[in-house]
C-alpha cells in the first residue's frame, strides 16, 4: 500500500472505511498462507483475524537498517563525519527538527508500505496513523469473531489494545500530546479530534496498555494457539511487553517536561510528577516481580567475555550481553538474547551487511568499505563511563588517572568503545597496511581524519564488532552477521523502576509489588557488569542519586536510541554540558611493541584534555519535533507545535 506523504494523516484514519484490501505481511511471524484475506473475511475466525494483525507487525520500523546509513542518535552521544552533515545526527546538532521529514531516517521515508517487507519500505510517522486505524477497526469487529475459543479472543483483543498505545506513544515522544484516536472514524465528516494534553493522551494509552496486559499471556508457547508454532513465538505481543510499555508511558508522564512544560534554564529538571511516577513503579514491580520468581522467557544476558574486546564469551556463559544487539555465525540469528522484551521483524538478515556493519569503523585506506559516514562517540559521553569501582569519573574518590585514562574504567566501556591501541585487526594483513592493525587514536594519529575516521578518539563497537573490516571480514556472507536494535529490554525496565521510585521516595523507595529497592535496581545491573555498587555518598542524596541513575542509563543504554528522548524529558536538551559534543585529545606515550605485548587500557598517554567540536544552541521549542506543515493544515485543531 503505497500513497503520498500529504495523505498520510487523513487517509490513515481513514483508509478501512474508504475500502482499502486487508493484506497481512508475508514473511513476518509463521501463519498460514490462507490468512492473508479479503476484508469480509477478515474477521470470521482467528487464523483470518491474526492475518489482518499481521501487518501491524510488519509496520514497525527497523531503526538501523531503514535506510544505507541511517541515524537515530540526537542527543549529546553521537557525532558524525562532515560526509554525513546532510543526516539527522548533524541537523539535530544545527537545531533543524524539520529534518526529520527530509533525511531517511525511521521517523519518516517516503514510499512507506505496510505489506513490503523491505526493511528500506517502514517508518513511524505514516504507520502509525495507518495502524491505529487497523487496531480500532479490529476492535470493532471482535463481535464477528464468533467461533473463537476464549484463549482466540483474548489474544486477538489484547494485541489490538496494545498496538493502539504503542503507536501512540511512539508518536507521543518525540511530538507531544496529540489526538488519541480510538474510534472508527467517519470517512463523509470532517476530523475535529483535538490535541490533547501529553499526560491526557498518556491516560488513555495506559487504559489500552493495561486492558492488554489482562488480556495476554506471558509466553505464547504456553498457550494452546501458540503451542502450533513454539520456538517462534519470540516476537509475539505478550504480559511482559504489555506492563514495559505501561510502566514506561506513566514515567515518560510524569518526567519533568511533561509535568512542567518546554522551558530553559534546567531548574525543573528534578520535579517529576510524583503520582504519575508511583504508576510507573507498580507497572514496572509486578512485571520484575514475574522475572526474578522466574516465570518468564526473559532474564539479564551474561556479561561473561574470556576475551572483552572481541566479544569473545567465556567457557560456560549461557547467554551473551553482545547477542543483544548483534550475532555473528549463528545461522543469522535474530538478536535480542534472553534479554530483548519488543522487537519489530528482521526478514532481511544479510541487509546487516549492507549499511549497518560498515558505519562504525574507521575508513582510512578502505580499512571499512563504504562511505565516510561513521557512528562515532562523543568523548563527552564515553565520559559517562565510570570506574569499574562504581565511581564517577569525576567523583575525587574514584581512582581516575588522565595519565592512565582508560585503565579501571566500568566493564562495559570496555565492551563498547575502542579507544587508543585497540587491535582493531585480528587477521593477516599486507606489510603496508600492518600501522593500521592497533588503533592510532591519539591527537593526529592515523586514525583521526577527520574526513574518514574519528573525530573524538573513539569508536563504538557495542552494535557492531570491530572484525567487521576489510581483513577479518565479519560483514562477509560466511560471518552471518545480523544487527538489530531491541525498542526495549529488561535492563531498561530496571533503570526505569530506579527511576520512578527515586522520583517519589530515593535510593530506598520501592514498589508495593517488588522487593528490591531504586539502589538495588542499579546494583542488579553492575553486578551483572561486574561493576560497583552506587556509593551511599549518592544514594543518601535524592538529587545525586538521581544523577546517577541517568548515568548508569547512558551507560547501559549507550547508542541504542534512547539518549535524545531522556534529556528532552528531563528538560536536559538545552542545557550545558548536554549541549556540547567533545573530542579527546592526548599524546601517546607508548611505543608500538607495548601495544603488541600488553593490554591497551593499561597504557600511559600525556596532556589528556578536553576539546569542544560544537555547541548545539537549543531553545523550548526543539522540546518537540515539528508536526508535517500539510497535516496541520488539514484541520484547525491538529495545531502545530509552539514555535514551529
Amino acid at each position: 500500500m503505497k500513497r503520498t506523504y500529504k495523505t498520510f494523516l487523513w487517509s490513515g484514519f481513514l483508509f478501512l472505511i474508504l475500502g482499502m484490501s486487508l493484506v497481512s505481511c508475508e514473511d513476518y511471524l509463521d501463519k498460514e498462507p490462507n490468512s492473508t484475506v479479503s476484508g469480509e473475511d477478515a474477521f470470521k475466525n482467528f487464523m483470518n483475524f491474526q492475518g489482518y494483525i499481521e501487518e501491524i507487525y510488519n509496520c514497525i520500523p527497523d531503526k538501523e537498517k531503514c535506510n544505507w546509513c541511517p541515524s537515530w542518535n540526537w542527543g549529546d552521544d553521537e557525532i558524525f563525519n562532515p560526509e554525513a552533515d546532510s543526516r539527522m545526527t548533524h541537523q539535530a546538532d544545527l537545531g533543524n527538527f524539520r529534518a526529520w521529514q527530509t533525511t531517511g531516517n525511521w521517523l519518516f521515508k517516503s514510499g512507506s508500505s505496510s505489506t513490503s517487507t523491505n526493511k528500506f519500505d517502514h517508518s513511524l510517522w505514516p504507520h502509525a496513523w495507518y495502524c491505529i486505524s487497523k487496531t480500532n477497526e479490529g476492535l470493532a469487529n471482535l463481535d464477528k469473531l464468533t467461533t473463537a475459543t476464549q484463549e482466540e479472543k483474548d489474544l486477538i483483543e489484547g494485541q489490538l489494545y496494545f498496538f493502539r498505545a504503542w503507536w501512540h506513544f511512539e508518536l507521543m515522544a518525540y511530538f507531544g500530546g496529540l489526538p488519541y484516536v480510538d474510534q472508527i472514524l467517519d470517512a463523509t465528516g470532517s476530523l475535529t479530534l483535538p490535541r490533547l494534553s501529553y499526560q491526557e493522551c498518556a491516560d488513555k494509552a495506559a487504559a489500552d496498555f493495561r486492558k492488554a496486559a489482562d488480556l495476554l499471556p506471558v509466553d505464547w508457547d504456553n498457550t494452546n494457539v501458540g503451542k502450533n508454532t513454539v520456538g517462534k513465538n519470540q516476537l509475539r505481543i505478550n504480559k511482559i511487553m504489555a506492563l514495559g510499555y505501561l510502566g514506561k508511558n506513566y514515567l515518560w508522564a510524569g518526567s519533568p517536561l511533561m509535568k512542567n512544560g518546554p522551558q530553559t534554564g534546567g531548574t525543573q529538571t528534578y520535579n517529576y510528577d510524583q503520582e504519575y511516577c508511583k504508576k510507573a513503579a507498580e507497572a514496572f514491580g509486578e512485571l520484575l516481580s514475574l522475572i526474578e520468581a522466574g516465570s518468564t522467557q526473559y532474564a539479564l544476558a551474561e556479561f561473561n567475555y574470556k576475551n572483552i574486546y572481541d566479544h569473545e564469551r567465556a567457557a560456560g556463559a549461557k547467554s551473551s550481553f553482545s547477542d543483544i544487539f548483534y550475532t555473528t555465525r549463528q545461522n543469522w540469528l535474530m538478536p535480542g538474547s534472553v534479554e530483548a522484551i519488543f522487537r519489530g521483524p528482521s526478514p532481511d538478515a544479510n541487509g546487516s551487511n549492507w549499511n549497518t556493519s560498515k558505519v562504525f569503523g574507521p575508513k582510512v585506506a578502505n580499512l571499512v568499505s563504504h562511505d565516510n559516514v561513521i557512528h562515532q562517540p562523543t568523548a563527552n559521553y564515553v565520559n559517562l563511563y565510570g570506574m569499574a569501582n562504581g565511581l564517577p569519573l569525576d567523583d575525587p574518590n574514584s581512582g581516575f588517572d588522565p595519565n592512565y585514562p582508560f585503565k579501571d574504567r566500568d566493564p562495559r566501556f570496555y565492551h563498547d568503545i575502542v579507544f587508543d591501541g585497540f587491535k582493531y585487526v585480528n587477521s593477516a594483513m599486507p606489510a603496508d597496511m600492518e600501522y593500521l592493525r592497533y588503533c592510532s587514536l591519539y591527537t593526529g594519529g592515523a586514525m583521526r581524519p577527520v574526513a574518514n575516521a574519528s573525530r573524538t578518539g573513539y569508536f563504538i563497537q557495542k552494535l557492531v564488532p570491530h572484525t567487521c573490516n576489510e581483513y577479518d571480514r565479519t560483514y562477509d556472507w560466511g560471518g552471518n552477521l545480523h544487527c538489530y536494535l531491541p525498542y526495549m529490554r529488561l535492563a531498561d525496565i530496571y533503570l526505569m523502576y530506579a527511576e520512578a521510585c527515586a522520583a517519589f521516595g530515593g535510593a530506598t523507595a520501592k514498589s508495593s509489588n517488588f522487593s528490591k529497592t531504586a539502589k538495588e535496581a542499579i546494583n542488579t545491573l553492575r553486578d551483572r557488569v561486574g561493576a560497583g555498587h552506587v556509593a551511599e555518598s549518592y544514594a543518601a542524596d535524592s538529587r545525586k542519586f538521581i544523577d546517577e541513575i541517568r548515568r548508569e542509563r547512558a551507560v547501559e543504554l549507550s547508542f541504542e536510541g534512547f539518549r535524545f528522548n531522556d534529556l528532552q524529558r528531563w528538560l536536559l536538551l538545552t542545557e550545558y554540558p548536554y549541549t556540547t559534543k567533545t573530542s579527546q585529545e592526548f599524546n601517546r606515550v607508548e611505543s608500538l611493541d607495548f601495544f603488541k605485548n600488553n593490554d591497551p587500557k593499561d597504557a600511559r598517554v600525556s596532556n589528556f584534555r578536553e576539546e569542544v567540536i560544537l555547541t548545539r544552541v537549543l531553545g523550548t521549542k526543539h522540546y518537540w519535533f515539528p508536526l508535517p506543515d500539510d497535516d496541520v493544515y488539514l484541520y484547525p485543531e491538529f495545531g502545530q507545535n509552539p514555535g514551529w
